[in-house]
């Protein structure tokens, strides 16, 4: 069972302007998949703040794999990607062409999206896109392989080949 910290990145809902979906939304899908949320919070968009959070949850061992929602586009003030690149010791990339290759079926709005996915200590970070749908989408896109991976960051020395 992975232990799944869920952080959602938005200025208006840290604030309280606007009620929080994505985050809601991801941690019932979580929990659909019998995997246990450990944490969850608001941050703004803000570098410091996105890469503290990262840094407790992950330098901690809080949680195994930390999904992050918002913050992945173009606008001036979209910086989760960059706030993920700071903390990761290593990139994953397969991860996030895999989300966007299964958006691209949906949209072509999809190539826009720049979130990473990563290594920090024990733990796997991906970036999803804010919007709630988006962000359900893309976690489906790469969900079964994300037990996987979380075993062998942790030092799971078996093969990885199946028979």
């Amino acid at each position: 069972m992975l232990r799944v910290a869920v952080l959602t990145v938005s200025d208006r809902s840290s604030e309280g302007i606007r009620p929080d979906a994505s985050g809601p939304a991801l941690i019932k899908r979580v929990n659909a998949l019998l995997w246990k949320v450990v944490e969850s919070a608001i941050c703004p968009d803000d570098e410091g703040s996105i890469r503290e959070k990262l840094i407790k949850w992950s330098d901690n061992e809080v949680a195994d794999l930390i999904l992050t929602t918002g913050g992945t586009g173009l606008a001036p003030r979209d910086v989760t990607p960059e706030a993920t690149q700071a903390v990761v010791t290593r990139l994953i990339p397969g991860i996030s062409e895999a989300m966007r290759a299964a958006s691209l079926l949906k949209t072509p709005h999809a190539m826009l999206s720049r979130g990473l996915a990563g290594v920090r200590a024990r733990s796997l970070i991906i970036n999803l896109p804010g919007s709630p749908k988006a962000a359900l989408e893309n976690l489906d896109a790469v969900v079964a392989a994300l037990e996987h991976a979380v075993s062998k960051i942790q030092g799971d020395p078996s093969d990885c080949a199946q028979i």
